[in-house]
């Protein structure tokens, strides 16, 4: 069954290490018959949350003006959602960050959808990445039916293109293949 697939690559490096191994999740997916879209956060407008509580009170849009109502409606109609972030000082970027508080409007109707996370980080053990899927999961238990699927867990990258000399490289095409 073919399946919509969004990519959130929240690296404001292009072609950095996560955005190397999202086009690597997408080629291996799209090889698999699924369909794949990719937004590279850093080139949106995304405002900060201000906590008005406008979408809460009479379930009013969010009155900022900027580019994440598309953003979530895409999320919505998709089938699987991939979140990808560098990790900053052992946690996920301010981009995904900002992305992520701001589903806040629509959170409820990001239900039933499987999750796969992408981290990269400098450091070399892979614990420096759990506090990133922590945060991701935080995430995704607010949601409804969340089911995750899977992650990739590129460590030891810091040069840009230094992830294509790790086997999370590989990982990435094969959990791709594999939605």
């Amino acid at each position: 069954m073919k399946k919509n697939i969004l990519i959130l690559s929240a690296s404001p490096r292009i072609q950095g290490n996560s955005d190397i191994l999202c086009d690597q999740f997408s080629k291996g997916a799209q090889v698999a018959g699924h369909a794949t879209d990719i937004i590279h956060v850093h080139k949106k407008k995304i405002n900060y949350c201000t906590g008005c509580g406008t979408c809460f009170q009479g379930g009013k849009a969010c009155p900022q003006k900027d580019d994440m109502p598309v953003i979530l409606e895409k999320m919505i109609l998709a089938d699987v959602i991939v979140m990808a972030t560098p990790v900053y000082f052992y946690t996920m970027n301010g981009q995904m960050k900002t992305l992520i508080d701001r589903c806040c409007s629509r959170y409820r109707e990001i239900s039933g959808k499987e999750f796969y996370f992408i981290a990269t980080a400098a450091d070399g053990n892979k614990n420096a990445i759990e506090r990133t899927m922590d945060e991701f999961r935080g995430f995704t238990e607010c949601l409804e039916r969340p089911i995750e699927k899977g992650i990739v867990c590129g460590v030891g990258a810091w040069e840009k293109g230094a992830i294509i000399k790790t086997k999370a490289y590989a990982e990435a095409y094969e959990l791709g293949s594999l939605v």
